[in-house]
């Protein structure tokens, strides 16, 4: 009580949250800081629509190229790893949509050179994810987006136009499926299921080959699609029970892992900032298997 009424008394000549603002009382400051706080939820909800909005727009486009995929020029950019000119032509329209909302905003893309950020946030882009499946007209790939600030995803947005399904989150907001609300379930095990995998030029050969041999070792079964992103949606949705990669890129894996998180599912704990310079290990899934997932993982990794 005490306490309570010398703090009530208090003032505080600057505070950085009111811009210097002199002579403020410590209740004042505790309203004015909630009402901060409720913005920044209300900003980053509107960022989450808007980048609802641009990954819908970039994935008609994307449909759009997919229909006529056979007149399409494709490049190979390595072993497996192909780029057309649907990758470069969406990402472009992605990045002329950001640069209108979000002109100080940084964009990190697959196919194209980074701009960097004044605003402190970045969005992490993928424009077809599944460019093999893609160019092989395999109904199999999606259109991916981050938002990322102070070294975490704030946003994530994973859109397959094919079936018109999109799984979206907002960090501390939860997890939606076509505006439903996403729950990853927890009790499940290796054998009720089948868990994601992937493999890409980054990854050694012989570590995802002894991957696939333990968890089929523990009853469980291997699925590859060849979309990281679409395979961590999936995680999310409980069609797959985990995902373990050993080497992901951010654009592919940033939306997810913030997807299946939201859902009630388990990731590893990362920073995004490193996730965007060098890539990394993925596992995700449900609590009831993810630390069998780990084990696996370092196991087989040599982690």
């Amino acid at each position: 009580m005490v306490v309570d009424a010398f703090l009530s008394s208090v003032v505080c000549k600057t505070d950085p949250l009111l811009d210097g603002t002199p002579w403020r009382t410590l209740p004042e400051l505790r309203n004015l800081r909630a009402l901060q706080d409720n913005k920044k939820e209300c900003k980053l909800k509107t960022r989450s629509q808007n980048a609802t909005e641009i990954a819908k727009i970039g994935g008609a486009l994307a449909l759009d190229y997919f229909r006529r995929v056979g007149s399409l020029d494709i490049v190979d950019k390595g072993l497996q790893d192909f780029v057309s000119e649907a990758d470069q032509n969406v990402e472009l329209r992605i990045r002329e949509l950001i640069e209108k909302t979000y002109p100080e905003d940084g964009i990190i893309g697959e196919e194209h050179a980074p701009k960097p950020s004044n605003s402190g946030y970045n969005w992490v882009i993928d424009p077809i994810d599944g460019t093999t499946n893609f160019v092989n007209a395999i109904p199999a790939w999606c259109v991916v987006l981050a938002v990322v600030k102070d070294d975490q995803t704030q946003i994530g947005v994973i859109f397959d136009p094919i079936h018109d399904e999109i799984f979206q989150a907002v960090r501390g907001e939860g997890a939606t499926f076509n505006g439903l609300v996403l729950n990853c379930r927890a009790d499940t095990a290796m054998n009720r299921g089948s868990i994601g995998t992937g493999y890409c030029s980054r990854a050694n050969k012989t570590n995802t080959t002894e991957l696939i041999a333990m968890i089929l070792k523990q009853d469980g079964i291997f699925h590859r699609n060849a979309s990281g992103a679409l395979s961590l949606a999936y995680t999310a949705a409980g069609r797959l029970i985990g995902f373990v990669e050993e080497h992901m890129n951010a654009w592919d894996c940033l939306a997810g892992q913030l997807i299946v998180a939201e859902a009630g599912g388990c990731v590893e704990q990362q920073s995004a900032d490193q996730m965007i310079a060098k890539g990394g290990r993925v596992v995700a899934g449900s609590a009831g298997i993810f630390d069998d997932l780990v084990r696996i993982a370092d196991t087989a990794f040599d982690t």
